[in-house]
């Protein structure tokens, strides 16, 4: 089939466009000449200059489709909210926007336009300008993009984009019998797979007449159009400016030539559109996928992929396969919270504690220098109890259950993404060839240039010295940072040390506080004001943090996307690990653990008294911490992802919400929402591996975690859909075959976290300690565990206080009190060193973190080496699409072949006939 339309074809069509430009308001410029690639010297790699568009042809199908178009449209009455031309033919592809304001930069950037807009005609793409009067403030041009088949052939063949070469006849899978179960969950067919499945091939214009071509208007599809155009706009020139050539758009919008470039919904959200033509996508993804009230509901990911690309599409299979394996882990710990809950009130030592005749009698000595008074043990009696819902024998349990379930949503996940790049044609994407290619700011900024070893052409490289500079800067900016993040820790640590006086002596002198004073101890009061300002201190730092992140990584000049990307995603999740988790690490490891006893504490900066635990343990503090620092992230994260852009949204369109549809453009519409800016998918990333860090890394003390992040999560997906198809604009596609750097942050956080629930255990909860005094230490055999609070407090006479440093007040003339260690009384000849019993413990803390990191790694790689990353069916359908795809291809060379000889064409020999042959039963014995 011929698809290069003749000369009087090409000259009818460019009468009739030009016809109809002249009738419409606004100039229209569409590309006649013959169409050119930039050079390599203009952006483009040698690869990509080899692939010419020949002079502009149009395709025979392609006309009689414009002429029977052509006679029914009128375009005076044509409705603003399309998405095409005014001929009602040509799809908008992209959209530039700029306004036109005569100040001092006016002349330069018109001429910056001029050169821009001329040399993205000669790259084949076509134009169209809607005046500024035509706008809805009458302030903003718009130029519309459209790129034609010959653009979409070539840049398709650049990009290695795969097209449909034969509908897949591959047996899909046998039907799972839990289906008539799931029914409800499951979305229409035409939902989750809007259009047939396909055997796919690179595209190349040599053998068009092997692709499914039914139709060129739409044979690409809009997410396709967009990627292509895109990859032009960033690579088109536009001049030379200081003695260096100027390219691409993204340096067109950052020094205001261009206000925003865009491609378009297909519709509006909340309705489908009145074009036949339009498939309404946006509004199926709104009604069946972005609405709360479809939370329980599966997500159309293949939908999904079409209209926003794999990149997008690959991030919220994942967060939906995170949110699936999540709910395991929400049973389970619900069901430790609940064993907790259940066995509260046969918790040996909050009886202890709170039974007037043991608690009630214990003296403690004060926790702070001169300001705090000696206090009974059994003030602290609620906040014992409410100690055991977490510190209890579940939590064992569930801290080796967590170790085994990152591993296997690793694996599964693994095996997940298998299967969508194999669905999704991505089994043979080079990544390297999208990801590899060089930044066109790495372009513009290095001067220099150096012979490739492997192209053996001259490309631009930055100088080792450079290269040592700029890393050095960036290291000790980064380390500054981290730092500045341990001095807020400090600062936090030092506002805990100096207010617990102050909250104990309000506590104590305020008359209303009394009826609460037994759940609002001084210690949790500190612990929640201080979490709350170390919460504040986090977003304020993570908020001037990324902002210094990004320009860094942009100093460092990183030489493709991929290194900007990794870069980038190292710097920011150091930030981001450092400002989250330092306070619980703090709180969880340090805490109480070198506090010294009375008579002989260690201060910090020589002044102020470290902080001890509270009698029943520090794991009550940690989950405290955990849960404020956490629950906050995530409803501080909803409201700036959701709120802030509806309420800018508003703002923006409080003035066109009152007009007709009519006045109201497609095109303006779109540029009233906000941006999805290239790092959109980097935070969304980044929110949801902070919170796998919060449920893995410290959930031995809160098995409540997963559940929260399990309903956050449900919530997020909808928000973050919500948001993506009715608050920002369409965001450019872009391939991704997985996850990429996050894959790897992962898996060190999921080795990572067996090890501090295991110092968890060990060091922050009573748990060994209590299984010390039960199996070697027990004083009733009836009762193992009673005496265990007396026996775990040591003895200090009070008279041993240095002068200074003992309590102003000693009304009831106490002469001993009691603090939590195991050390020798005054009366013992190694008085106040540690007993033996202390080295027992300390022993069996050591043993059972290393009986414990074993016992998990070793099931964790047992799991892993289990499960294979590819599932058998998975493999076996690659195998088989590759031989059909091969067998198809060759048959398709054979054929012209054959035709060639028929021809009477000389270069067509028998040998090439024989060879061809052999290589197509080569294949099949492959």
């Amino acid at each position: 089939m011929n698809r290069l339309g003749k000369k009087a074809s090409e000259t009818l069509i460019e009468m009739a466009l030009s016809a109809d430009g002249e009738e419409c308001n606004g100039p229209e410029t569409i590309s006649t000449a013959g169409s050119e690639i930039p050079s390599s010297s203009e952006g483009l790699s040698s690869t990509e200059t080899t692939l010419l568009i020949p002079e502009h042809q149009v395709s025979g199908r392609k006309y009689n489709l414009f002429l029977k178009r052509r006679l029914r449209i009128d375009k005076r009455h044509q409705s603003k909210d399309s998405i095409f031309f005014r001929d009602g033919v040509r799809r908008i592809d992209f959209v530039l926007s700029y306004v036109d304001d005569l100040n001092k930069e006016w002349e330069k950037k018109l001429e910056r336009r001029k050169e821009f807009e001329s040399n993205l005609q000669k790259a084949g793409l076509e134009l169209e300008t809607e005046d500024k009067k035509e706008s809805e403030d009458g302030k903003i041009f718009f130029v519309k993009i459209h790129a034609p088949w010959e653009v979409l052939i070539t840049y398709a063949e650049v990009l290695n984009i795969k097209v449909p070469i034969r509908e897949n006849d591959i047996p899909p899978m046998v039907e799972n019998p839990l289906d008539c179960v799931l029914f409800p969950l499951r979305l229409p067919e035409k939902v989750m797979h809007p259009e047939p499945d396909y055997f796919t091939a690179p595209f190349s214009k040599d053998k068009q007449e092997l692709y499914l071509i039914n139709d060129e208007s739409t044979f690409f599809s809009p997410s396709m159009r967009n990627r292509i155009v895109n990859y032009i706009l960033t690579r088109c020139p536009y001049g030379t400016e200081e003695g260096k050539k100027k390219f691409g758009i993204k340096r067109l919008l950052n020094n205001g030539t261009y206000t925003a470039a865009y491609p378009l919904h297909d519709c509006q959200y909340w309705k489908k559109a009145s074009d036949p033509n339009c498939d309404s996508e946006r509004y199926t993804l709104y009604m069946e996928w972005a609405r709360f009230l479809r939370f329980y509901k599966e997500q159309p990911l293949v939908l999904i992929r079409k209209y926003y690309g794999e990149k997008i599409g690959i991030y919220f299979a994942w967060l939906g396969f995170y949110t699936e394996m999540l709910f395991l882990a929400a049973v389970v710990g619900l069901i430790c919270f609940l064993y907790g809950l259940f066995t509260m009130d046969e918790n040996m030592s909050s009886k202890e504690i709170c039974d007037p005749a043991i608690g009630g009698e214990i003296i403690m000595c004060p926790l702070c220098d001169r300001d705090c008074e000696y206090w009974r043990l059994n003030t602290t009696c609620e906040s014992s109890q409410y100690s055991h819902l977490f510190d209890n024998v579940a939590t064992l349990f569930f801290a080796i259950f967590m170790g085994i379930w990152v591993t296997l949503f690793l694996e599964f996940w693994k095996r997940r993404q298998a299967r969508l790049k194999y669905e999704w044609d991505l089994v043979d994407f080079e990544e390297e060839q999208q990801q590899l290619q060089l930044r066109p700011e790495y372009e513009a900024k290095c001067t220099q240039k150096k012979k490739n070893p492997v192209t053996q052409e001259m490309e631009p490289y930055l100088p080792l010295t450079s290269q040592a500079v700029r890393f050095c800067i960036s290291g000790a900016t980064v380390l500054f940072w981290v730092s500045l993040i341990i001095a807020s820790m400090i600062a936090v640590i030092v506002y805990r040390l100096a207010v617990y006086a102050a909250f104990a002596s309000l506590m104590e002198n305020t008359q209303t506080l009394q009826p609460i004073s037994g759940v609002l101890t001084p210690q949790l009061a500190t612990s929640v004001t201080a979490s709350c300002l170390n919460f504040v201190i986090i977003m304020i730092l993570n908020f001037f943090y990324e902002r210094i992140a990004i320009w860094i990584t942009d100093m460092e000049i990183p030489r493709t996307h991929m290194e900007y990307e990794n870069r980038l995603t190292m710097k920011m999740f150091l930030f981001q690990f450092v400002n989250y988790y330092s306070s619980c690490f703090y709180v969880a490891f340090f805490k109480g653990k070198f506090v010294g006893y009375p008579g002989a504490y260690t201060y910090m900066f020589n002044r102020w008294r470290n902080e001890e635990c509270d009698p029943a343990g520090c794991l009550i503090e940690l989950t405290t911490q955990l849960t404020i620092v956490m629950a906050g992230k995530q409803i501080w994260g909803n409201i700036q992802e959701a709120i802030v852009p509806w309420i800018c949204n508003w703002w923006g369109r409080r003035k066109a919400r009152n007009n007709p549809e009519n006045l109201y453009s497609r095109w303006e519409q779109d540029h009233d929402l906000q941006t999805f800016g290239a790092l959109g998918l980097f935070y969304e990333y980044l929110e949801m591996v902070i919170q796998f860090g919060f449920i893995t890394l410290f959930v031995a003390s809160f098995p409540l975690a997963p559940l929260l992040a399990l309903m956050n999560n449900i919530l997020e997906i909808r928000v973050d859909s919500w948001k993506l198809t009715t608050q920002y604009r369409r965001p450019v596609a872009a391939k991704a075959h997985s996850i990429g750097v996050w894959q790897e942050i992962l898996n060190g956080m999921a080795i990572l976290s067996v090890v501090t629930n295991a110092f968890i255990v060990a060091f922050t909860s009573d748990m060994i300690p209590r299984l010390v005094y039960y199996y070697a230490y027990f004083e009733n055999e009836h009762s193992p565990m009673s005496g265990y609070i007396n026996n775990s407090l040591s003895v200090f006479l009070i008279s041993d206080f240095p002068k200074g440093n003992e309590p102003k007040e000693n009304p009831e003339d106490f002469v001993i009190c009691r603090y939590r260690d195991y050390r020798y009384p005054p009366d013992h000849e190694k008085k106040y060193m540690h007993t033996m019993q202390f080295w027992h413990i300390l022993a069996a803390k050591l043993a059972f973190i290393i009986i414990m990191e074993h016992v998990v790694f070793i099931v964790k790689f047992f799991v892993a080496w289990m499960i294979p990353d590819v599932p058998a069916d998975v493999k076996a359908k690659i195998k088989r699409e590759k031989y059909l795809t091969q067998k198809i291809l060759h048959e398709y060379e054979l054929e012209k072949l054959k035709e060639r000889l028929c021809q009477g064409d000389t270069r067509a020999t028998e040998k090439e006939f024989i060879a061809t042959e052999g290589r197509m039963e080569l294949s099949r014995a492959m």
